[in-house]
């Protein structure tokens, strides 16, 4: 029942219609019979600045931020992780004591998401594909005790982010980078995080050949509308682990339902949740 007690935390971007953060979050919210409630709320780049005061105001507990507002929201907050300043992007950003302070759980949740299909992640050989919001959070955590390679259609551009992350990392072997055409087959795991083969846009080509994909390698997509976009159909094809976007999404979701409620979701709801509905 909602009343004048119920917590409100929400999802702040443009568009949200698509979300299905607030299915999942709800469920957990459902699960855990705690007051409170996750709503999304469509908010235009000109209304960004009163999103903050408008959420104190109301006594929201916290939010997530999506595209396109993940940069911006920056400079509207008190505080600042040093982990989502160091990225330079926030999606999580939780009310206290009159202060909003931003975190982001968008790298962590794709840490546990391969963790959960492979153990402990230290020393592997990582393959990012792509260079763009969701890749900087992917790799700045999976570069603190992994050695990773950027590559991107744009090659300046994995050097710029390779360049930036082994800086803020201060890495004594820096991040690797190149382009699509690298060679694919002493990597332990290749994520995409690029928006190829995404709901609606299915019937496409790999974002790279797979064919000389290592023994046991784990390939992961970040998209999870279809729930088996193109990538992973082709890595099932030489005998590689899959894993789609739903754990990243989930993972992430259940670190910011954490930083708001200090109270761990079932992974299990909030995956059933989302998968039942697409």
């Amino acid at each position: 029942m909602i009343n004048s007690k119920t917590k409100l935390v929400g999802l702040i971007g443009h568009p949200v219609d698509h979300s299905f953060s607030p299915l999942m979050h709800n469920a957990a919210i459902k699960d855990l019979k705690i007051n409170y409630r996750y709503f999304a709320f469509d908010v235009s780049e000109e209304n960004l600045k009163d999103v903050v005061a408008g959420a104190k105001a109301f006594n929201f507990r916290g939010f997530n931020i999506t595209i396109p507002h993940k940069m911006n929201i920056m400079k509207y907050l008190d505080e600042i992780d040093s982990d989502a300043e160091a990225i330079g992007a926030v999606n999580t950003v939780k009310i206290e004591n009159g202060k909003a302070i931003g975190y982001n759980t968008d790298g962590i949740g794709v840490k546990k998401a391969l963790e959960e299909k492979t153990g402990i992640l230290y020393d592997k050989n990582i393959l990012i594909i792509g260079s763009g919001g969701a890749s900087r959070a992917v790799s700045f955590e999976l570069a603190k005790d992994n050695n990773l390679t950027i590559v991107n259609r744009n090659i300046e551009k994995a050097e710029n982010l390779s360049k930036e992350i082994s800086g803020k990392l201060k890495k004594e072997n820096p991040l690797n980078y190149g382009g699509l055409d690298i060679n694919i087959e002493n990597f332990d795991i290749i994520i995409n995080t690029t928006p190829v083969g995404m709901y609606p846009h299915t019937e496409v080509e790999p974002v790279i050949p797979l064919n000389n994909i290592k023994k046991d390698a784990v390939v992961m997509d970040l998209i999870y509308n279809p729930l088996e976009p193109v990538f992973l159909k082709e890595a099932k094809k030489y005998g590689a682990k899959t894993i789609n976007g739903i754990g990243m999404l989930v993972y992430q979701g259940a670190v910011s339902f954490e930083i708001w409620t200090g109270v761990k979701p079932d992974i299990y709801v909030m995956k059933k949740s989302i998968i039942s509905k697409i």
